[in-house]
């Protein structure tokens, strides 16, 4: 409506404050209480009421204000009972005074906190000109920029002299192109409105009106609040200030001035802004909308695994009954089901062939009502689109039900039309492993059955009829086996690396199966199998291919969750192309990770030879570093209606859910509340921490749905893969049901990823070192019987404690560092050095705290040295890893020491199985101090740039060391306090470097 205003500017926040509004007083007891507070017209001092105190004393003075701080970012917060039922993003704190107190306050909605904080800050750097030199920078750019714009149209049309302004559709149109998802019906109601108001009826759209509705419609309140956090409190964007921007936040590396010099220009619009090179509000909506800021991360987009590694150690993307495009009874055929799946980049595609009329094989589901194909049509297809959207081998699954007289003329069929793309080498005898999908690049791989050695022209083999299993389980004969039929010798010699073999048990596999045979199980066994005998399934699938299709009760064409499936390491799990919804969301999303090229490498601890991984797993996987994953879901924009939906007109009240699909133990949702009539520009402002035990195997997916009493309606989604997903402020572009793009809606997020372990929750203080190691969970070696191997892993024990040690209290006292800096849980360490940047000035302005550079690892030069944990840490990678090499060279003989220790049976197995755990707790543990020793250098190079960023460096090596335990806030002395108490207790006398007294501390 017209009375709405849009937050755009810090003038807007300091006349909201002035209001006043009614915030939550949050004390160190735990008690909340609700005041009213404002600003004094004065602008010096923050005042609320009711309060038991004198009104004198129920004010803070700008004057005292030390910092603003976001979030749930202090003692009196982290302490607090009611910590959990507080929003972070609702939540800030006033630091004042020489003792650095804090006044905790939680607004109703994020944007109050928002517009709270950012007026604070302006008054508290600018003062009480922070109005005054508002008035005369105040949305000047924009101004600009739009009375440029509106001339140069208005000079276009050239209309009479009586009817001054622009023609209403031309206005409009200039609107939509800088904001094309804006309603035009929406923009022509508020244009007249305005004229109504402002009694003109007739003419064209004056200047003032036409920059009226601009700020109106395009203006994103979300993102001013974002710009002002890296402004320094101004109302652009300088090439400094973006580069903080696009390094702290953005993730990127290298960003110099000229990479923001080259975004200003492209993003821009204004030619002042340009020139200056500043980024105004308009520019930086502009860059977080582009391309540049998709959650996807573009890399993700072109082929980028290693594709040299044997088939069966990736995902291959699959398709059921490809030839169906509705359901499997009665749903019609069509060449389209070929067609779209191999655009979609499907790998796997199914032909099931009948003997037809006149000696012409047809392709149709057996025993159902659907229309049948011509078999040499359905090829021609598959030849034709085979390699259009991948290079990499296409399997062409052969369900053969024909006489031997229409098996000759399938063979002709299949020679005539694709040719040298067959593959028909036949594998060497001792082969461990299949070819890998480069070796394989351009080929087609024909699956099916294939009779043996010393087969003159036919030979008989078991039948393999999953349309049958639409009808009947299966076709037995009277004592039980699988009915026979004849196979032609020239059909089976096509078969080569995808030779089906009927599938006993994972022991029968183990002794018989040949790499390049592969089984065929259908959904409900390969389930049993999964939640039976996880670990097996899992080695299984190291050395075969899998295919999982779906059972036959599905006749709606419904599909399997693929995840239940890939958890186990099945290669090929079945899916039916045509049906949409969850299922193929996630199938589409999860190959679109490797360039949409139908195969993604399956994670490490599924193709490693000794390893040990249950799919089953409801907590950590042994050996894979845990991460925290934080969503804060801020807006949406242009959230159309539901489709075919008519009951509210066009009111949309949408709501987000937040899903995480994984293993098990990663399997989880959450949901924002509802924003009641806006689907333009919805703020939901939430945010949600999961914790991925897994990450290479989880995915995200992004749900928006209209909320009705009737039953809420899907509105868009979009699914993505952990591994793609992109940190820091992000665009989501939302997809609809059948998968594609909605017209320029999307959702606005910012994503962090750390090691850390948890939900974001606080640090618990008051709990030494020696209480937390006490506590501290390690993973158990498991003895295997073996007396020369248990001794060898016994030896790798105290130092795989030593190296948990050692990770474990890094993290930890890193996340004491973002405690003492106020930043939350997911701050990166350059973000608590840009923290402290505005917050450790003395009177004069100086900093009180300096880094010292010159060394690999920096000392912050007021509080001492760095701990000896971080140089140990990287030593220690060393020491771990030599007792696992040691460890492995037991593994080739490990079967006959078994047997000359007497171990027979299961305990034979029982032994592999705890070896293999051993090997992957001990690699596990070395992988993930190699990782930390990267943290380690990634966090160095973070605080070498944020200290340079911050002028937080020291330039000499006479730069006066400042004491600064007068002016530490008690949040700070504590912190220090605590990490003085880890470093004595955990570090040696030997290793320690000096004592750490009032002055010693480190990051």
């Amino acid at each position: 409506s017209l009375t709405e205003k849009k937050i755009s500017s810090a003038a807007d926040c300091i006349h909201a404050m002035v209001e006043g509004s009614e915030l939550k007083k949050v004390r160190p007891n735990s008690r909340v209480y609700q005041r009213y507070f404002l600003l004094d017209t004065g602008l010096q001092a923050l005042c609320w009421e009711p309060s038991k105190k004198e009104s004198d004393k129920a004010r803070i003075s700008l004057d005292s204000v030390k910092e603003v701080r976001t979030g749930r970012n202090t003692e009196t917060f982290r302490c607090s009972g009611v910590y959990e039922q507080i929003s972070e993003d609702c939540a800030f704190s006033i630091i004042y005074g020489e003792l650095y107190d804090s006044l905790d306050l939680v607004a109703h909605s994020a944007e109050v906190a928002n517009i709270w904080v950012t007026g604070l800050r302006y008054l508290v750097q600018y003062g009480q000109q922070a109005l005054d030199m508002l008035a005369h920078s105040q949305d000047s750019l924009r101004v600009g920029w739009l009375e440029h714009m509106f001339s140069c149209a208005e000079e276009a049309e050239r209309l009479e002299e009586e009817d001054q302004g622009l023609r209403l559709l031309s206005a409009v149109r200039l609107i939509q192109g800088v904001n094309p998802g804006v309603s035009s019906t929406k923009l022509e109601q508020r244009f007249r409105e305005l004229q109504r108001a402002r009694e003109r009826s007739t003419g064209g759209v004056s200047r003032a009106d036409f920059i009226q509705v601009f700020h109106d419609f395009c203006t994103r309140p979300e993102i001013y609040f974002l710009l002002v956090q890296f402004s320094s409190n101004k109302e652009y964007l300088d090439t400094k200030d973006l580069c903080r921007f696009l390094e702290a936040e953005q993730g990127m590396a290298h960003v110099t001035e000229d990479t923001a010099l080259k975004l200003i220009q492209a993003h821009e619009p204004s030619a002042q802004g340009r020139q200056q090179a500043f980024l105004s509000l308009d520019g930086f909506s502009s860059y977080l909308t582009s391309p540049e800021c998709h959650l996807f991360d573009r890399d993700h987009k072109l082929v980028c695994q290693d594709m040299s590694q044997p088939l069966s150690h990736y995902f291959i993307s699959a398709s059921h009954n490809t030839y169906l495009i509705e359901d499997q009874y009665r749903g019609p055929s069509d060449l389209s089901g070929y067609i779209r799946a191999l655009r979609m980049g499907c790998r796997c595609v199914e032909v099931d062939v009948w003997d037809g009329d006149g000696d012409e094989p047809l392709v149709c589901a057996g025993h159902t009502l659907s229309p049948p194909l011509v078999f040499h049509c359905v090829l021609e297809a598959i030849g034709r689109f085979a390699f259009v959207s991948s290079d990499y081998p296409l399997i062409l699954c052969l369900e053969n039900h024909c006489s031997l007289r229409q098996q000759k003329v399938m063979v002709g069929h299949l020679l005539r039309i694709l040719g040298d793309k067959l593959y028909r080498d036949e594998p060497k005898e001792g082969d461990m492993y299949l070819p890998s999908p480069q070796a394989l690049k351009h080929r087609i791989l024909l699956k099916g059955k294939k009779l043996g050695l010393g087969v003159a022209e036919e030979g008989e083999v078991s039948e393999e009829d999953e349309g049958a299993d639409m009808v009947a389980k299966m076709k037995v004969t009277n004592n039980g086996e699988k009915e026979k039929f004849r196979l032609l010798k020239e059909l089976s010699d096509l078969v080569t690396l995808c030779s089906s073999v009927h599938f006993v048990d994972f022991q029968t596999s183990s002794r018989t199966q040949k790499p390049w045979e592969m089984c065929s199980l259908h959904e409900a066994l390969a389930l049993r199998l999964a939640g039976e005998n996880p670990g097996d399934f899992v080695n299984h699938n190291k050395h075969y291919l899998t295919r999982v299709y779906p059972s036959p009760m599905r006749v709606d064409s419904s599909n399997m969750n693929p995840l239940d499936l890939w958890k186990c390491g099945c290669q090929l799990v079945a899916m039916n192309f045509q049906t949409a919804g969850l299922m193929m969301d996630l199938v589409a999303a999860w190959f679109r990770q490797n360039g949409n090229c139908g195969y993604v490498l399956r994670p490490e601890i599924m193709r490693q030879e000794v390893s040990y991984f249950s799919a089953d797993t409801r907590d950590s996987v042994p050996g894979v570093s845990p991460q925290l994953l934080h969503i804060k879901v801020i807006s949406g924009q242009n959230l159309p209606k539901p489709k075919g939906s008519g009951a509210k007109g066009d009111v949309v009240d949408p709501y987000v859910y937040v899903e995480v699909h994984g293993i098990p133990a990663d399997c989880t949702e959450r949901r924002t509340r509802t924003v009641t009539h806006n689907g333009d520009n919805p703020i939901f402002d939430e945010s949600f921490d999961f914790q991925i035990n897994l990450p290479e195997l989880a995915m995200v997916r992004f749900v928006v749905l209209d909320d009705h009493f009737i039953g809420d309606e899907f509105i868009g989604q979009y699914t993505i893969p952990l591994e793609c997903l992109l940190p820091g402020y992000r665009h989501v572009p939302l997809q609809s049901l059948t998968g594609e793009e909605l017209p320029h809606a999307c959702l606005f997020v910012h994503v962090a990823l750390t090691n850390r372990r948890g939900g974001g929750k606080p640090h618990k203080r008051g709990l030494s070192v020696r209480k937390a190691r006490k506590g501290r969970e390690y993973t158990a070696l498991r003895d295997l019987g073996l007396r020369p191997v248990d001794e060898a892993f016994k030896m790798a024990a105290p130092l795989l404690r030593e190296a948990t040690d050692l990770r474990e209290n890094m993290q930890n006292s890193i996340g004491l560092f973002r405690e003492l800096c106020g930043v939350s849980a997911v701050a990166s360490l350059m973000q608590c050095v840009l923290a402290l940047s505005s917050t450790v000035s003395g009177p004069d302005g100086a900093p009180l705290l300096l880094f010292d550079l010159r060394d690999q690892y920096p000392t912050l030069e007021a509080l001492g040295p760095l701990p000896d944990i971080l140089r140990r840490l990287v030593t220690t990678y060393e020491l771990v890893t030599d007792p696992c090499v040691a460890a492995m060279e037991f593994h080739e003989g490990l079967q006959s020491m078994a047997t000359r220790e007497g171990l027979k049976g299961r305990k034979v197995n029982r032994a592999l199985e705890s070896f293999s755990w051993n090997i992957t707790i001990l690699k596990g543990q070395a992988d993930l101090l190699k990782h930390a020793k990267a943290e380690v250098q990634e966090n160095m190079k973070q605080i070498h740039d944020a200290a340079r960023t911050g002028n937080l460096c020291k330039q000499s090596p006479g730069t006066r060391r400042v004491q600064v335990q007068s002016r530490a806030s008690p949040d700070q002395r504590r912190a220090q306090d605590q990490i003085r108490a880890q470093d004595q207790t955990r570090a040696s006398p030997d290793h320690r470097r000096g004592h750490h007294g009032a002055r010693g501390t480190s990051t």
